[in-house]
């Protein structure tokens, strides 16, 4: 029989979002990275500046991972409490409108110079715990 160690689970902050589950709130989305700028984005994320990502976690944006395919689909996956306040907290912020000013060039169907402000959450339609 096989068997699969249970998985710990750290009480680094508090459980918010749905409080008979303990679970925190989840975002996915999608952007589509421009084909021949590819190799760049992935170079740019081997070093993310230190206080972007620290502006990322003072603004409430926990668990975030990018996830690139070849053909440029870029999938974005974070928790937060509140997506809305997280994505208005980084827009307040100096550091994320210079990150975001250096992305700009990365990605398709943008409409300005601040491609989180292209981020449309995906509706989760399950999930297994």
């Amino acid at each position: 029989m096989l068997r699969i160690p249970a998985r710990r689970v750290a009480a680094a902050r508090p459980a918010a979002g749905d409080e008979r589950t303990g679970t925190v709130p989840r975002v996915c989305f999608l952007l589509k990275v421009r084909q021949d700028r590819i190799d760049e984005y992935r170079r740019r994320h081997t070093t993310v500046w230190p206080e972007m990502t620290a502006a990322l976690s003072a603004a409430g944006w926990h668990d975030y991972s990018l996830f690139l395919r070849e053909d440029g689909t870029l999938v974005g996956y974070l928790e937060t409490d509140d997506f809305t306040a997280a994505q208005n907290a980084m827009a307040a912020t100096e550091v994320n409108t210079r990150w975001q000013r250096e992305m700009a060039e990365f990605f398709e169907d943008t409409d300005d110079d601040r491609p989180d402000r292209a981020i449309r959450p995906l509706t989760e339609i399950f999930h297994l715990r």
